[in-house]
């Protein structure tokens, strides 16, 4: 059996995927029958088709020990979901049930994991074998760790709780009153409730080195990472560099001779796992930080960095394998003993999501918030780290050579964006140096290596030389020394004055083109059996292209809020579905979490960036079938353009018949509020071409519109935005439909949101099939949806969002016609991979011969949960809105929909009570549904509290009340009552005024803090009962995933559907 990660958070995302399928893929290599247990339907470790079992639903301990009790597997390993799935283990043997089950656990035993995630244990362990951990001591209760920093003596400390993923908790206090809250915080995140209170090390050089041990006590070294950033950010939260670029070779033996020792001290038999070091820039001084006995973040880096597939190897050394019995599955040659050595640098930089969380400073401490990253490859440090800025899909096409605005900055300004880390120090250094600052200043205020620092500057000296030139005075030998130090074209155009155009003409004019490496672990010792490439400007290309029929596929690059997973998903099962038809498949992608990255997911792999001239390189390489000089598969840019610009999608919809919200384009503040004028209020207001409904608002007047208009967006006629009506407290639908080129077109879902509409789709909970929608209503939106898909002659997926009003008026939303984040739920939801049909449409084959011609509705119903972040992200509110700010989702699956809501709130991490007092407050809108929500959780036995005009509304209806002060009238109040534990759920509506963005949010926070239930919508609320009626009349009962399809239509045989491709 193999535990999952759960739903993607920050701090364990899609690498765990990527882990877990390796792990899946390995045992069932092996013969063994794979049990597995996740709750993210977005993955691909969840496709029936990749354990013999699946299990998608809430893991807590006592449902995870029913699944083993009914599975009976002999063997459960922990290391390759993460956190969540190391605790769930470590709970599962403390309590017995494994021995009584009789289960073994793999990978890591108990000890082991206890001795390296308990702090205490740990600290204990490096003293054994003579290691210097900080000074610090291990509090339990918050008197504990005051007592531990006054012994400490000196502020800042940094607080790191035992057992809790991405630094969760944890922080840097820089004084007494900041040091009691992150204890406070640590005490509650962690799983034994025990935080480790250390003594500050900012400054130090951070190191980690990823390690690998098997039963005969063999170990290797994969890989050194060095953090460019200092310590005192979040290894997950700093740039990186593989292999460490400034140790001296004394210096990296001595800590790879530590790691050799700590892994054999901790236990850790047989697997992966990741030690991080801190070493003194003054005397060389090294201190462990921690480790980690499991496959982690950096071991999906490593994987990536140096092509040996750290999770794969993990897998089978956990069943016995030793590692010179595995054969390295790059060099065929090599056994996995062999060492991997790189001739090459890989950095990787974060990607960040502060503005969605306005409130929240954009600082970097030891917990971390980063969302997503990039990994760039080049022979130098220069050319990885300027491919990995413009991998980031930040706006930036290199380091420099562009618009920064860091550059109209005030020297003060600058100095502390380069002293507090956040994510934009890097482009603080950029302006330091145009400004004039040396190396040795720019490493005193920020204790960034000198040897980074220099290697930066010389990018800036090459930019004042292109500066200082114009494009047709660059000579061949120029614009080779230029690319090799990672300058893009577009970058060159900028410095050259000229265009990106004409750039890549004189490029190639020149006979100046990238040549492609090939990722071989082996440091070219050995020739590499697999196609796994990254560019460079040299002169030998080991590409080596074929000339098969072949498709390029391109990722989604690094995961962000509102492009995550999900894509990667539809990524790898076009390329799964194309290889299976005969297509060569060609990967093109950047992000190292993700299992499109993987060696063997496709037959050829670029880790590139997904710009206009790194594609288009590949493409001259390459000439694939699928795109390039022939033609996109799928549905038409033009297509896809009429359902982006608002102007022709209008007419469109004009044309067909298909009702919309009332609304219109604004390219001025007076245009905007005539448009609100108009209609009338509340109006929904967006940018145009938005991804995750980025600054899109609802807006109750004209002051709350002009505001929005001068702070969240530039309007302007190049920058139209668009001024709807907003639908009160309508219904949101969601359809994924299917479509091919004889314009046949087959709905593959339609799902009802459990929020009204002016939640973000992809914040809010959703159930499939619909549940209050009338049948005429569905019939308007299958109509519609077909209509739309023939028109816009869509040629694979489309995703539509309609919104019925309370008078029961259907209006469609809008219209993407490409995959959608809800793709990978509704196959899981219906038992049909829609991601492989719709490649496969693309390449030609048509939905009849794929079988695949009527919706499919199914028995049972699914939901989908949102996972939010707000705990990572202090002093933002935790409201939801039009503007997307999940990380991840899970799902839920019964056969009544209290149940599948109930297990899907389970393994949100919801904490639903059954019993207690619930705290009610709600705003005039929402007032009208306070008698049905009070007597709902009356029935249940709950006891009411709830403010003055709450509770004079829940009087006059009759219902037993118990009023309570609102924090700015007093005390006792709410606030109170939460931190005495006397609140167990809390419905709140937000008013909006002044008064709730400072009291309500500071309750509303609170909440989140205590781990009390809040529910923040009307409808929210009474799916929360519902669910909680469920649980109190039958215990959850959990299916695997392919019994609820074993009396379903299989799916259909995809290679010889796909063998009729033309």
């Amino acid at each position: 059996m193999i535990l999952g990660a759960g739903p993607i958070v920050i701090g364990q995302a899609c690498e765990f995927d990527y882990s877990g399928t390796q792990a899946c893929k390995a045992l069932a290599e092996e013969g063994y029958e794979v049990v597995l247990i996740n709750s993210n339907p977005a993955t691909i470790m969840t496709d029936p088709d990749l354990a013999h079992r699946t299990y998608i639903g809430p893991m807590t301990p006592p449902l995870v020990e029913r699944i083993i009790a009914a599975e009976r597997p002999d063997a459960l390993l922990p290391t390759m979901g993460g956190q969540t799935a190391l605790n769930l283990a470590v709970s599962l043997a403390e309590s017995g049930a494994l021995d009584r089950l009789g289960v073994r656990l793999i990978g890591a035993s108990l000890p082991a994991i206890r001795a390296a995630e308990d702090r205490q244990l740990f600290k204990q362990a490096m003293d054994r074998i003579g290691l210097k951990t900080p000074p610090s001591g291990i509090g339990t209760t918050l008197e504990e760790c005051l007592a531990i920093a006054e012994d400490i003596g000196e502020f800042p400390l940094i607080v790191r709780p035992a057992f809790t993923l991405g630094g969760t908790g944890g922080g840097i206090a820089y004084n007494r009153a900041e040091f009691e809250d992150i204890c406070r915080a640590g005490l509650a995140a962690s799983h034994t409730q025990q935080v480790l209170i250390e003594k500050s090390l900012l400054g130090w050089k951070e190191y980690e080195l990823e390690v690998m041990r098997d039963m005969a006590d063999n170990v290797v070294i994969i890989c050194s990472i060095e953090n460019i950033d200092p310590m005192g950010v979040h290894t997950g939260d700093s740039i990186t560099v593989a292999p460490a670029q400034t140790l001296t070779d004394k210096e990296y033996q001595r800590l790879r001779d530590y790691s050799v020792a700590i892994i054999r001290e901790i236990g850790v038999e047989c697997g992966g796992s990741n030690v991080q070091f801190a070493v003194n820039p003054a005397d060389g001084e090294v201190m462990v930080i921690e480790m980690n006995p499991r496959v982690s973040r950096s071991s999906a880096l490593a994987s990536k960095a140096t092509g040996f597939p750290i999770a794969k190897m993990a897998a089978k050394l956990s069943v016995g394998y030793t590692l010179d019995q595995i054969p390295n599955d790059i060099t065929k040659k090599t056994p996995a003993s062999f060492e991997p050595s790189i001739d090459y640098v890989v950095t990787k930089i974060p990607r960040f999501a502060f503005e969605k969380f306005p409130g929240s400073e954009p600082i970097l401490t030891t917990q971390m918030k980063s969302v997503g990253e990039a990994m760039a490859l080049g022979r130098t440090f220069q050319e990885s780290f300027q491919k990995a800025v413009r991998s980031l899909e930040t706006g930036f096409a290199g380091w420099g050579c562009g618009p920064i605005k860091e550059l109209d900055w005030d020297w003060e300004k600058i100095k502390y964006s380069l002293r507090v880390p956040n994510p934009d120090r890097i482009h603080a250094i950029y302006a330091a140096f145009k400004k004039g600052m040396r190396v040795d200043d720019i490493h005193e205020i920020s204790f960034i290596d000198k040897w980074f620092l220099t290697e930066l500057k010389e990018l800036v000296d090459v930019e004042q030389f292109l500066v200082s030139r114009n494009l047709d005075q660059l000579s061949k030998d120029d614009l080779y020394q230029v690319k090799r130090r990672g300058f893009s074209d577009k970058q060159i155009a900028f410095a050259t004055s000229s265009s990106e155009s004409d750039v890549r003409s004189r490029r190639l004019a020149l006979g100046v083109t990238p040549t492609y490496k090939r990722v071989d672990t082996c440091a070219a010792e050995f020739e590499a059996n697999t196609p796994y490439m990254y560019s460079t400007y040299e002169y030998e290309c080991e590409s080596a292209p074929t000339n098969r029929k072949k498709v390029l596929i391109l990722g989604g690059g690094p995961n962000r809020i509102g492009q995550g997973i999900e894509f990667d998903y539809c990524c790898c099962h076009a390329s799964f579905a194309l290889r299976e038809a005969g297509f060569e498949t060609i990967m093109m992608n950047s992000n190292p979490e993700t299992v499109s990255t993987d060696y063997d997911t496709s037959d050829r792999l670029y880790f590139e960036p997904l710009t206009v001239e790194d594609v288009s390189n590949v493409l001259d390489l390459e000439h694939p079938d699928g795109t390039g000089n022939v033609k996109i598969w799928g549905t038409s840019p033009d297509s896809i353009d009429a359902a982006e610009d608002r102007k022709r999608f209008n007419a469109i919809l004009e044309e067909l018949g298909i009702e919309q919200p009332k609304g219109g384009i604004a390219r001025s503040e007076s245009d905007a509020l005539a448009i609100a004028s108009e209609i009338g209020y509340p109006v929904v207001v967006r940018p145009s071409y938005v991804l995750g409904g980025r600054a899109m608002e609802i807006v109750y007047n004209d002051e709350k519109l002009i505001k929005y208009l001068a702070t969240a967006v530039q309007v302007d006629p190049e920058r139209p935005v668009l001024v709807d009506k907003y639908l009160i407290d309508a219904v949101e639908i969601d359809v994924d439909a299917l479509a091919d080129s004889a314009g046949n077109v087959v709905i593959g879902g339609i799902m009802e949101h459990i929020e009204q509409a002016g939640i973000h789709s992809g914040d809010s909970a959703c159930s499939l099939p619909t549940r209050t929608v009338s049948a005429q209503c569905l019939e308007v939106i299958r109509s519609w949806t077909t209509k739309l898909a023939k028109r816009l002659n869509v040629c694979g997926l489309m995703n539509c969002q309609y919104a019925i009003s309370t008078s029961g008026e259907v209006f469609l939303l809008e219209a993407n016609p490409r995959a959608s984040r809800t793709v990978p739920f509704v196959s899981k939801a219906i038992g049909h991979p829609l991601a492989k049909y719709a490649s496969l449409v693309m390449s030609g084959v048509t939905l009849p011969e794929l079988g695949f011609t009527q919706e499919v509705v199914p028995k049972h119903i699914s939901v989908k949960e949102a996972v939010l972040p707000f705990e990572k992200f202090q002093g933002c509110d935790i409201l939801l809105g039009p503007e997307m700010r999940s990380t991840g989702e899970v799902m839920g699956i019964d056969y009544e929909f209290s149940g599948a809501f109930a297990k899907a709130q389970i393994a949100a991490g919801q904490k639903l009570t059954l019993s207690g007092t619930v705290f009610l407050s709600l705003n005039d809108l929402t007032k009208r549904h306070l008698a049905e929500i009070g007597r709902g959780f009356r029935d249940l036995g709950f006891n009411i509290i709830a403010t003055s005009g709450t509770a004079k509304v829940l009087q006059l209806e009759g219902i037993p009340v118990e009023p309570v002060l609102k924090i700015h009238e007093g005390r006792p109040n709410a606030r109170d009552m939460l931190k005495n534990g006397q609140i167990q759920v809390m419905v709140i509506t937000s008013s909006g005024d002044a008064l709730d963005s400072k009291d309500g949010l500071q309750l509303r926070r609170l909440a989140l803090a205590y781990k009390v239930p809040i529910i923040t919508t009307v409808d929210g609320a009474r799916a929360t009962m519902d669910a909680i009626k469920s649980l109190k009349n039958k215990s959850i009962e959990t299916l695997a995933l392919q019994d609820y399809f074993q009396t379903a239509d299989a799916a259909p045989d995809l290679q010889a559907a796909a063998q009729t491709t033309p």
